[in-house]
């Protein structure tokens, strides 16, 4: 097995590292070799963020390359366009229908994409592509702050570590009051992915 390449992108404050913390971790005690990195320049301010998470038997540089990434996890719809560059013909986009509107949008002087235009972007760039709803979801349990987890679980169903191995990780870096909701919304998102 060669090394499996994420890509974890979107905006500040929705989680995308503690994700890529989770994703390394469960990775890690999978037994794998884990390399990450992260970029976060701007992101209390609502800016760009990205993670890229590389694991296998032998990993040496913690970069992805365009188009060389398995996993495009886009916790923001607009983002999942930005970096769909990078996703290999073979690879999976796992993309939050939320919406988090620029000022260039916002200001009308530009468009905003529809969730059709992005699945069809996504669709010549990717072998599947699911647009999961997970800040509903999150409403629904009871906190759109576990979005993030929504997404990590249904990354997980494409990867051979238990889901037991993830929610110990989960109960592990959540603060203890949210570790339960959190180990809800992985589950949700390991559904989701399995039932289509």
């Amino acid at each position: 097995m060669e090394a499996w390449n994420f890509l974890l992108v979107g905006v500040g404050g929705q989680g995308i590292l503690t994700a890529s913390d989770i994703l390394a971790e469960a990775g890690l005690r999978a037994g794998y070799d884990v390399k990450k990195s992260e970029v976060h320049g701007m992101s209390q301010r609502g800016g760009v963020v990205s993670s890229h998470v590389r694991f296998g038997p032998r990993v040496y540089s913690p970069l992805i390359g365009q188009g060389e990434a398995d996993f495009l996890l886009s916790f923001e719809l607009l983002e999942a366009l930005r970096w769909a560059h990078y996703l290999r013909p073979s690879g999976i986009a796992l993309v939050n229908a939320q919406r988090v509107l620029p000022l260039a949008v916002t200001s009308g002087g530009a468009h905003y994409p529809t969730e059709e235009e992005v699945r069809r972007e996504l669709a010549g760039r990717a072998r599947q592509t699911f647009l999961i709803d997970s800040v509903r979801v999150g409403q629904e349990l009871g906190n759109p702050r576990v979005a993030n987890t929504v997404l990590v679980g249904a990354l997980a169903s494409f990867l051979p570590i238990p889901p037991a191995l993830w929610e110990e990780v989960i109960q592990e870096r959540i603060p203890p009051r949210y570790a339960a909701l959190n180990r809800q919304a992985f589950r949700y998102g390991l559904a989701q992915v399995r039932e289509r």
